[in-house]
């Protein structure tokens, strides 16, 4: 399972705006991903890499079920 922010319907965002309003708070959203790993070759592990390097972050290679 991997977590990421969740995408919201329009009354979902003016829900969780009310609340935060009322609250004087931060919500953040997160919604649950089915995963697992996805099987590389040497060359997309490289490619893979080579963008992480030229983007300055991290990729993480996964197939959605």
């Amino acid at each position: 399972m991997l977590w990421g922010f969740s995408v919201l319907k329009d009354e979902q965002m003016k829900a969780i705006a009310e609340l935060e309003e009322k609250l004087d708070i931060t919500l953040l959203s997160f919604s649950g991903i089915n995963i697992k790993n996805a099987e590389l070759t040497k060359d997309d592990l490289d490619q893979i890499e080579k963008l992480e390097s030229d983007l300055g972050l991290s990729l993480v290679a996964v197939k959605v079920e």
